[in-house]
């Protein structure tokens, strides 16, 4: 086993770091020659240390294989269309739902029952689903309803 002494001060007292270089069988590539990838991976989480409180060593740490993915061109996001996203939304089953018309100004003039009758949402026309599923493309749209 080879050994690399090394010493660092720490505030007032002196610590004695020993490393060591881990022996064929500990490491996972086997050669003699390397000593565990040249230290690759070491951190002070890896420092072991026995109960009197001197330094054991590092144990070797193996870092994990990068798999590369295939790089493609980039494909560029939808825009949600905002102002659509303000008047649609979706029920539970999927419907798109909108506010009725007629019932944002001049109230005045319009009876209780016919504000009543407008105050509720309803289902968009389906001709029109295109056209809002259009502006709002992460709209999760059942389109069997």
């Amino acid at each position: 086993m080879a050994m690399a002494m090394a010493s660092a001060a720490v505030g007032v007292s002196a610590v004695r770091i020993t490393v060591l270089a881990a022996a064929p069988a500990a490491c996972s590539s086997g050669r003699v020659s390397q000593l565990c990838s040249s230290f690759t991976g070491l951190s002070l989480k890896s420092w072991k240390k026995t109960q009197n409180g001197v330094g054991m060593g590092f144990s070797c740490v193996s870092s994990p294989a990068t798999v590369r993915r295939p790089v493609g061109f980039p494909v560029a996001k939808l825009k949600t269309h905002k102002a659509a996203a303000k008047r649609f939304r979706v029920t539970g089953s999927g419907k798109i739902v909108r506010r009725q018309a007629r019932r944002a100004h001049l109230l005045s003039k319009k009876t209780t029952k016919r504000k009543n009758r407008l105050s509720g949402q309803v289902q968009v026309n389906r001709r029109d689903y295109n056209n809002v599923i259009g502006a709002l493309p992460y709209l999760k749209v059942n389109r069997a309803n």
